[in-house]
């Protein structure tokens, strides 16, 4: 069974003076039905975006993934800048090794900001849905706030939301995805969304 290195969020207890890493069981749960062992990546293994520090590299060749897993949560540069430098080194990595890598909705952010796209604010995306218009169909859930204010160089659009914002994206070269919907939350797990990501990790 392939491994997929996840991503995970940052919540801060205050009360208990503590950091969390987590990561919804739901997308551990919608991995496995795709057929891919989830395995989550700490957040405190690189001090910075381009560390000389080994322990993440070590981290990666110890558990070997066969994919990479942005996770959604956290807003790029505020709370939580131990994960935003996780995960630029870890599409650097990605983008050496030509890993698959799919981001959800802050991950896909995650992999524009890192290709040098500009986010912009955005209104109605929050608890509603879209019919997805493009390469990709369907109709998907929305938790977002923020939206490329154009499509990251390097990516082409696979499909934008009703109002004309980008909502998933491919990388041209490399076997990534950007996806602005959470698969996992959804009641039932859709077989489009499970198919999709069979089909970019293989």
């Amino acid at each position: 069974m392939k491994i997929v290195a996840v991503t995970q969020r940052v919540d801060i207890i205050d009360e208990r003076g503590e950091r969390r890493d987590c990561i919804d069981q739901r997308l551990s749960q919608w991995l496995e039905e795709s057929g891919y062992l989830p395995v989550a990546v700490p957040n405190t293994l690189s001090e910075s975006a381009d560390s000389s520090d080994p322990v993440l590299q070590n981290w990666l060749d110890t558990v070997s993934p066969s994919a990479l897993l942005l996770s959604g949560g956290n807003d790029i540069g505020q709370d939580a800048p131990e994960r935003d430098n996780t995960e630029r080194f870890l599409l650097s990595w990605a983008s050496n090794k030509k890993i698959p890598v799919l981001g959800i909705c802050r991950g896909m952010q995650m992999m524009g900001i890192w290709a040098g796209a500009s986010m912009k604010k955005v209104n109605g995306h929050v608890r509603t849905r879209h019919t997805l218009q493009g390469a990709l169909i369907g109709t998907v859930n929305s938790f977002h706030n923020f939206s490329f204010a154009e499509c990251p160089s390097g990516f082409e659009v696979l499909a934008r939301a009703e109002d004309g914002e980008i909502e998933a994206i491919r990388h041209l070269t490399l076997p990534w995805q950007g996806w602005m919907w959470h698969p996992e939350r959804e009641m039932e797990f859709t077989l489009t969304d499970l198919q999709y990501y069979k089909d970019l990790v293989g």
